[in-house]
């Protein structure tokens, strides 16, 4: 069942994208050849499309819009073009279509919806989309116009393929159902409802009349397209099927399991004619090269190896990803094999012999921690990859990339003086930057668990640290020496930290629903603010020091007044339908921003807990908001891969 979860989080493959095109003729440049230099690595982004006009304020907070997006999200599935022209990756933000001779970025598709399946028509005309909202939509190549949206599943559509000739397209859920529909007008042929958990995987014999079927229930089965029966089951896996593609010829059927293998299997009758054994750990994606002879695989044990269909024996073993496989696809010509991975990178590789050709980067983990530099001209994030990332405010550029951390990265922030910054890493350590060069000044080690949040103080001679193993520590930045360990009155993890405007107090927020307040001096215990019925996972305070803001688990923001420790509380602000996960004042105090797993953000008025206005976008919970030292800008990062300013644009 976890590794069930995990597919939830990523896209899951479509192992067979195009093997029933009919124009395999075309070949990729020579970029790509022996003889060629190796393929650049690209960091792409979206920029600002305008410049903000004025301070976000309670006045014209219902005028803010999205007005760039930093990042294209987390990669899920490929697919080349059947003339080998266009390379299309899918990711929690959209679609991104490359030219597959340069590798430049040709267009974003925009799809409002994270994009979980993919598949495009034999002719590269239309490209299909499954997104976690329930919907199909389909999109026309050569502009990306939206063409048609199919609704009709309950849940995340996890697979797509379309038909050899292009007429239909079939769709998988975690409905437990398979849809057909027909491309030309969306009309639904056929709801095939035999499987009794989710449909991972669905592909098209190349003559169109079969249609097979992997799913959670551990079985592959064949339908007849014509009226939906069920031909047959294959059974034999051990665990939930993740990917099923038919061989060119339609002879042999592919299935990759969660159980390590994958077997093949000869349609005719449903017998198995060989178990490939290697991987160690699930198979979650399958490719037929071009003519038949060769099977790559895609595993969570992050390699994709190559194997002789004909006797099952493997041939080569990819190494290089960094994370487990997501996706992989050949290039219409069988020369090129390309792998997209949970380290948010697609590699290319030569098919004869194993050749790493290059690597397309520009995409990026779950976006949890965003702050601006004090004079707002920098942006870093910290993610999943586990990289910390500085990117320039004025045109979206990224500036640099920190790595260092083994893991995911919680929680950024600047010092006062914008030349150092801080991170707080699952690898249990907080690492000090040089904001300027990007080189490491020193890890502060000690926490025994993962570090959830950091914060400089205002003088910026102390950061705070809080982490799961209960604990907040304070420790002087000029050196790195410990200087407190701040323990509560209640043992529980601590989610976030924030010093008083004066330096005087650190407050924190625990996981047992409390607010503990600490004297930074000698990290002696204050007292805790109380009522939050779930973990508080996010503190923040006002910049006049009047009011602390605490978002939690319960859906509420609650906001209180500062060093009151009994009924100090000043509004319930209520609204968000799933946790609060972060907060920021404004410049001047006025408006509190929350971010919710909701996927929204939310502004609020302080002075009397007004709600002001919803910001929607993300496809992905968000997990941290941040206003630009002069209050134009708001940052939002979340779990679907992107970074996204908000402003009052110019007219």
């Amino acid at each position: 069942m976890a590794k069930k979860n995990c597919l939830l989080i990523i896209c899951l493959a479509v192992a067979f994208l195009l093997s029933a095109c009919g124009a395999l003729q075309s070949a990729l440049t020579p970029t790509l050849t022996p003889t060629s230099a190796p393929i650049p690595t690209h960091t792409q982004i979206l920029v600002a499309a305008a410049a903000p006009v004025a301070a976000i304020s309670p006045q014209n907070a219902d005028q803010v819009i999205q007005l760039g997006r930093l990042g294209k999200g987390m990669v899920g599935e490929l697919a080349y073009s059947a003339d080998g022209q266009l390379f299309a990756v899918a990711s929690s933000a959209g679609i991104c279509l490359y030219d597959a001779q340069t590798l430049a970025e040709v267009r974003f598709i925009e799809s409002d919806a994270s994009v979980s399946s993919m598949a495009v028509t034999p002719d590269g005309a239309i490209l299909g989309s499954g997104s976690w909202d329930g919907t199909v939509r389909l999109w026309r190549v050569a502009d990306g116009t939206l063409l048609r949206t199919l609704e009709g599943h309950a849940a995340n559509v996890l697979t797509l393929a379309f038909s050899p000739d292009g007429q239909s397209l079939a769709s998988g859920s975690l409905d437990e159902a398979v849809r057909l529909w027909r491309t030309t007008d969306g009309t639904l042929l056929h709801t095939l409802e035999e499987h009794t958990e989710g449909v991972t995987s669905v592909a098209f014999s190349p003559d169109g009349a079969t249609l097979a079927s992997g799913s959670w229930d551990n079985t592959v089965r064949l339908w007849q397209i014509t009226d939906g029966t069920v031909l047959g089951t294959l059974e034999g896996h051990t665990d939930y099927v993740a990917s099923v593609v038919f061989s060119p010829d339609g002879q042999t059927l592919a299935s990759g399991s969660d159980d390590n293998t994958i077997r093949l299997w000869r349609v005719a009758d449903g017998s198995l004619l060989h178990t490939l054994d290697g991987h160690r750990d699930s198979v979650w994606t399958l490719a037929f090269s071009p003519e038949g002879a060769t099977l790559a695989s895609g595993s969570h044990d992050n390699t994709v190896r190559l194997w002789d269909v004909a006797d099952g024996r493997l041939l080569h073993t990819l190494e290089g990803h960094t994370e487990g496989v997501t996706s992989v696809a050949f290039s219409p010509d069988g020369q090129t094999l390309a792998s997209a991975s949970w380290d948010n990178t697609v590699r290319l590789w030569r098919v004869a012999d194993a050749t790493l050709l290059g690597t397309l980067n520009g995409h990026t983990g779950q976006m949890r921690s965003v702050a601006f530099s004090p004079d707002g001209q920098m942006l870093a994030s910290g993610s999943y990859d586990p990289r910390v990332q500085l990117w320039r405010v004025s045109d979206g550029t990224l500036v640099s990339a920190l790595e260092g951390h083994t893991g995911n990265v919680w929680s950024v922030a600047f010092s006062p003086d914008g030349q150092t910054l801080a991170s707080g890493s699952n690898d249990r350590t907080v690492r000090l930057w040089r904001v300027a060069g990007g080189t490491l000044l020193r890890t502060l080690e000690g926490h025994t668990d993962s570090v959830r949040s950091v914060a400089f103080s205002p003088d910026g001679a102390i950061v705070a640290s809080g982490s799961l193993d209960e604990k907040v520590r304070l420790w002087r930045v000029a050196d790195g020496t410990l200087l407190h360990i701040l323990e509560g009155r209640m043992t529980d993890d601590v989610l976030s930290v924030a010093f008083s405007p004066d330096g005087q107090a650190l407050a924190a927020a625990k996981e047992f629903g409390t607010v503990q307040l600490w004297q930074v001096s000698d990290g002696s215990a204050l007292y805790a603010l109380e009522g939050h019925t779930g973990a508080v996972e996010s503190v923040a305070l006002s910049p006049n020091g009047a009011v602390l803001a605490s978002g939690s688990s319960d859906c509420t923001v609650r906001l209180w007044l500062w060093r009151v420790a009994e009924g100090g509380l000043l509004h319930i602000l209520e609204g968000h339908t799933e946790p609060v996960s972060g907060l920021a004042f404004s410049p001047d105090g006025q408006i509190l921003a929350s971010a919710s797993y909701d996927n929204t953000v939310r502004l609020w008025r302080v002075p009397d807990g007004t709600p002001l206005h919803t910001l929607e976008g993300h496809t992905g919970s968000v997990h941290a908001v941040a206003f630009s030292p002069d209050g134009a800008l708001l940052a939002s990062a979340s779990s679907d891969g992107t970074v996204r300013l908000w402003g009052i644009p110019s007219e």
